[in-house]
């Protein structure tokens, strides 16, 4: 048997968890630097002072990248697991009758074709903004391909043999579903809710940098980036640049961790 997919998986999964311990970390060891403010100290470009530059209150570009990043981390991780608790909700309730499989897949094929922004702006906008709106807003419209891909799991083993057994000693469908079917799916859930994250990260920048996500006294990656719009024709390229990178890096790493993970199991 081949091992190189899980012990690759495994070494990129040691480096990841040291950078994101580090990324969440910072939060006790940045203290106020990310509000700090140096008016003396304004728009100043990348230097030995200044590692990333300052924005236009002063405030250390690095630090805030880093604080954003952190709080980004949070509210992806919280959508994406809560959009995975949806969509193994509504797979597992297809199972129960026809009829709640008819009604589930109904609903996965209705917001698939709904468009994808829209559809998240309606519902921030509706909950008001905020994080909470913007973990929510994430979660109700990132769990209907995965939901897809679990019914699909959950319909091809439910004739396995042991599931026969199950039902030849009299067992209820609720049963069979909670001990035999839902267990089968927990590396799928795993998969499919770090495949979801990365999505969860953009689209809450993207929300928050249209103005109606977090909030903008908070140092998130859209909150900068909606900032550095007003400055790049100036030349302050440092406010768009290291923001944006910080994030593309972000989610490409935790894309190619699911990747990697997806190949292991």
């Amino acid at each position: 048997m081949n091992h190189q997919p899980r012990l690759l998986a495994a070494g990129y999964a040691g480096v990841l968890c040291l950078l994101v311990a580090l990324l969440l970390s910072s939060r006790f060891w940045l203290g106020d630097t990310p509000l700090h403010m140096q008016f003396e100290a304004r728009l100043m470009p990348p230097s030995a002072s200044h590692w990333l530059g300052t924005d236009a209150l002063g405030r250390e570009l690095w630090a805030r990248t880093l604080a954003g990043l952190s709080l980004s981390f949070w509210v992806g991780l919280s959508a994406a697991l809560l959009g995975t608790l949806i969509a193994l909700s509504l797979a597992s309730l297809a199972m129960l009758s026809s009829t709640l499989d008819a009604l589930v897949s109904l609903l996965i094929d209705t917001l698939l074709s709904v468009p994808h922004l829209i559809l998240l702006l309606l519902i921030a906008f509706a909950l008001g903004g905020g994080t909470q709106a913007v973990i929510i807003a994430v979660a109700l419209t990132h769990w209907p391909s995965l939901a897809r891909v679990l019914r699909a799991e959950l319909l091809s083993v439910r004739h396995a043999p042991y599931v026969a057994i199950s039902k030849g000693f009299g067992k209820r469908q609720g049963f069979i579903v909670w001990h035999h079917l839902l267990p089968h799916l927990l590396p799928h859930c795993l998969v499919g809710a770090l495949l979801l994250f990365p999505h969860a990260i953009l689209h809450e920048a993207a929300l928050t940098f249209l103005g109606v996500g977090l909030d903008p006294s908070q140092p998130a990656i859209g909150v900068l980036l909606a900032d550095a719009m007003r400055y790049l024709t100036g030349g302050y390229w440092w406010l768009g640049v290291f923001p944006g990178l910080g994030l593309l890096l972000m989610v490409l790493a935790i894309e190619r961790f699911a990747a990697l993970l997806r190949k292991a199991l």
